[in-house]
């Protein structure tokens, strides 16, 4: 069975892979459309296994928002290089990924992976491509927000991305600038109410070990540590973190000053750089 350019370049559509790979695959498969793309993937899960033991740490981290923003995710898309990760297609992938995971709303990276578009998982789909690119490719996180507006931010370069959701919906620069914020400052809680209580103890008998070390008077370092903690609030809690556009304010602080009731619910950060 003979095959066209244009049946080349169909195959090249639906899987991914290069133009030679697809010519090649088609010439094993006697022009069978279906068993060359067969082939591509059987070639996809080859590579993969021989590559198992492969470090994947560069990639793509990408945050996106439903039409509505009531819903956003962030997905990580891994691979070997940073060649890899700054090739066209691979990012096409990744927001492809996306998409799934936006238009089902999908709550756990399992179930990121079992979406099928046009019949093929997603898992099955990182396999192919690991055959396209040549290099270990990995679906490794995705997280998930839902309120009444979730706001994304992509750092430029595809290797931060962070996730903000709020009580209610704001201007879209307010909403932004928190994002922005969550990315500069990494704080690890929205608040020291929503710190369990194990780690904020620990953080207090690290500080009272301190002073006490130092040798601070035993009458003091109670009060000491206490301000030592506040401290720690104020690096570590988003709404008590010091705005990056205006230090003479706290994020609580801005964000009031936009709208009293307003406040965030959650947020999500992730760094390929970390």
């Amino acid at each position: 069975m003979s095959f066209t350019t244009a049946d080349v370049v169909k195959l090249r559509k639906v899987s991914g892979a290069g133009m030679m790979d697809c010519k090649n695959a088609l010439k094993d498969a006697e022009g069978d459309f279906d068993r060359a793309l067969e082939i591509i993937r059987e070639k996809g899960k080859l590579i993969a296994n021989k590559r198992a033991d492969r470090d994947a740490a560069e990639g793509v981290a990408i945050a996106k928002v439903t039409a509505d923003a009531k819903f956003g995710a962030i997905v990580v898309l891994n691979c070997e290089t940073d060649f890899v990760a700054k090739n066209e297609t691979f990012v096409s992938f990744a927001e492809k990924i996306m998409e799934a995971a936006l238009e089902n709303k999908v709550e756990s990276l399992e179930a990121l992976k079992a979406i099928e578009i046009n019949g093929v998982s997603i898992e099955a789909m990182v396999t192919e491509q690991t055959g396209v690119t040549g290099e270990k490719l990995d679906l490794s996180y995705f997280k998930c927000l839902a309120d009444e507006a979730v706001v994304p931010y992509i750092h430029p370069g595809n290797k931060l991305a962070t996730l903000v959701s709020f009580n209610k919906t704001t201007e879209e620069q307010v909403g932004k600038d928190v994002a922005m914020q969550i990315a500069a400052m990494a704080p690890v809680a929205i608040d020291e109410a929503s710190i369990p209580q194990a780690e904020i103890d620990k953080e207090l008998a690290f500080a009272k070990e301190k002073y006490r070390n130092e040798g601070k008077p035993e009458a003091m370092i109670e009060k000491i540590a206490l301000g030592s903690l506040n401290k720690w609030y104020k690096d570590v809690t988003l709404l008590n973190q010091a705005y990056v556009k205006d230090n003479k304010m706290s994020i609580k602080d801005f964000l009031k000053q936009n709208d009293a009731e307003l406040t965030v619910t959650a947020f999500d950060r992730y760094s390929l750089d970390a």
